[in-house]
């Protein structure tokens, strides 16, 4: 039987769910930065801080992870690849490159992906078994998937894990030293990105969906929230979130070792749910972090219907407003006519289908933290590159062909000249000091940037780095071998450079507002464009589709 057509939401819809949080004395102990962002090192840290840390679950195999007493062990099957700090955690280990049409596509990730297992049913069962057999009959792709299974399990049996008693949308808010972050941990719909609901930024590849389809099917489980950015304009959902962060008792309040304070309460009541999502409804959201699972959420969402042959719900007839959306644009165009599951009538202020909500699935929702970006503007931190194997001189010498380069004793210099620079302009770092890069030679520039790109994507200084200063002014491609990746820490990439005889490439943050004009324009940012803050803390509240 073939994939059966997916069901469609008609706009953005935040669904609540049946939370399940750590029992313990200090829940901080128990949670994590996200997965992508934890190196071994870190990895130790956590399990030092807790035995249940929930690093267990999320990368699993990796490091001691899987060591300690009452977690089954590999039994000496291979281990996550080792991380450092510019290679965070093992879903970033090289992967080969692939087209956005070829990452997006869900047999494409299929095919490196590990088989359902399924739950044993959508509501609570008195022992949690996501070990239970799946519709296929197979086993999971690699055995430390299982492990976060079998942790899983135990940990709801044993009580360390425990089920909220009924759904909710739960507030987050996350408080410290200039930083104030609220907003809303719920189900949200998957949509199609040609919908124009759910925005993408960056392009996704199959290397890391294969890696976190494997662990989410294998758990059968979304273990962290991606994270959602929507121009809220003040309305329904964004004052109930301010008044339950300010009036109602929190359910949990933990402080990590980053000086930031996290307090979740939930918000079961019937008629603040709906008053919320009707708000949600006609608005846009931009994925800030996440892309990767976003995308393994729908490849999940058609393996399990394909499997278990649900039929698409029964469509219901719902009004889209076309109202303004979170870019400051119309609601979406329509998609492309004949696309699977995607409405024709989608943002066009006609009747669209909507979800039958009594036919839907666990697997039709992904778990997501959606943030009001006009009440908290995110921090958008630059993320930096290394390349190892080309000498800083090397670099800065071939870069005098089409840049002026500024030189600078030391690295502070370097940095305060680069914040006064207009872009396009890059910092080189490494052993022998620092240099700038402004100015580049416009003939040149031009010659190298791709005309089918907007002027905005072709002036951003990711773009300029991956389409000219690698290929062209240095003859090298942007990918996992050549280039490495150093989130925020100017220190640490030099350092790496220095340590690998390469080059760090310091550049400054993207503008919030180019990110979304590139978005609802859709068009994609280079990789590893941006690194949106403050990000979920992991483990605050897990969903699992047996409880949901």
């Amino acid at each position: 039987m073939g994939t059966p057509e997916l069901p469609v939401p008609a706009g953005l819809v935040l669904r609540p769910f049946r939370g399940v949080r750590f029992a313990v004395e200090d829940p901080a102990k128990v949670t994590s930065p996200p997965y992508d962002l934890i190196s071994d090192a870190d990895v130790e840290v956590l399990l030092d801080s807790h035995p249940n840390n929930v690093v267990r679950l999320i990368l699993p195999c990796s490091s001691r992870s899987n060591s300690s007493p009452g977690t089954p062990t590999d039994d000496g099957h291979p281990s996550a690849p080792p991380a450092t700090p510019s290679q965070p955690g093992p879903s970033q280990t090289a992967s080969p490159q692939a087209t956005p049409s070829e990452a997006e596509s869900p047999q494409a990730a299929l095919s490196q992906a590990a088989p359902s297992q399924a739950a044993p049913s959508q509501a609570a069962p008195p022992q949690f078994r996501p070990d239970a057999a799946s519709p296929t009959g197979e086993t999971p792709l690699q055995p430390r998937y299982a492990v976060a299974r079998d942790t899983l399990r135990d940990w709801l049996n044993a009580g360390v894990l425990v089920p909220d008693d009924v759904p909710a949308l739960y507030v987050y808010e996350q408080s410290g030293p200039d930083v104030l972050q609220r907003g809303l941990i719920g189900d949200v719909g998957l949509a199609d990105p040609s919908q124009r609901i759910i925005l993408p930024h960056e392009d996704v590849f199959p290397g890391p969906i294969a890696d976190r389809l494997a662990l989410m099917s294998t758990t059968q489980a979304n273990l962290e929230p991606i994270f959602l950015l929507y121009d809220g304009d003040n309305g329904t959902a964004t004052r109930l979130v301010d008044e339950v962060a300010s009036e109602r008792r929190p359910l949990v309040s933990a402080r990590t070792e980053d000086g930031l304070t996290h307090r979740l309460w939930a918000i079961t009541a019937p008629e603040e749910i709906a008053a919320i999502n009707a708000d949600l409804h006609h608005r846009q959201a931009l994925i800030a972090d996440g892309h990767h699972r976003y995308a393994t959420y729908r490849v999940l969402q058609r393996q399990e219907r394909a499997a278990r042959h649900i039929p698409r719900p029964t469509s219901t007839s719902d009004t889209h407003s076309g109202q303004p959306s979170a870019t400051g644009g119309s609601a979406a165009p329509p998609a492309a006519p004949g696309e699977a599951g995607v409405s024709e009538h989608a943002g066009t202020g006609t009747a669209a289908p909507a979800y039958d909500e009594a036919a839907l699935s666990p697997w039709d929702f992904g778990l997501a933290l959606l943030v009001d970006s006009r009440a908290y503007p995110p921090d958008l931190k630059a993320i930096h590159r290394v390349v190892q194997g080309l000498p800083l001189d090397e670099a800065v010498s071939r870069a005098k062909s089409s840049w002026q380069v500024h030189d600078y004793e030391d690295l502070a210099a370097g940095l305060a000249a680069l914040e006064r620079a207009p872009e396009p302009a890059f910092l080189l770092a490494g052993e022998q000091g620092s240099h700038l890069l402004t100015d580049p030679d416009p003939v040149q520039l031009s010659r190298a940037m791709p005309p089918d790109r907007s002027d905005r994507w072709n002036s951003l200084n990711t773009s300029v780095l991956a389409e000219f200063v690698l290929p062209v002014v240095w003859g090298m491609r942007d990918n996992d071998q050549t280039v490495h990746i150093v989130h925020h820490d100017t220190d640490a990439a030099v350092s790496l450079a220095i340590r690998t005889g390469g080059t760090a490439v310091i550049l400054k943050p993207l503008v919030v507002d180019d990110v979304l004009a590139i978005a609802a324009g859709g068009e994609r940012v280079p990789r590893k464009s941006t690194s949106f803050g403050p990000k979920p803390r992991t483990g605050l509240v897990l969903r699992t589709f047996a409880i949901d």
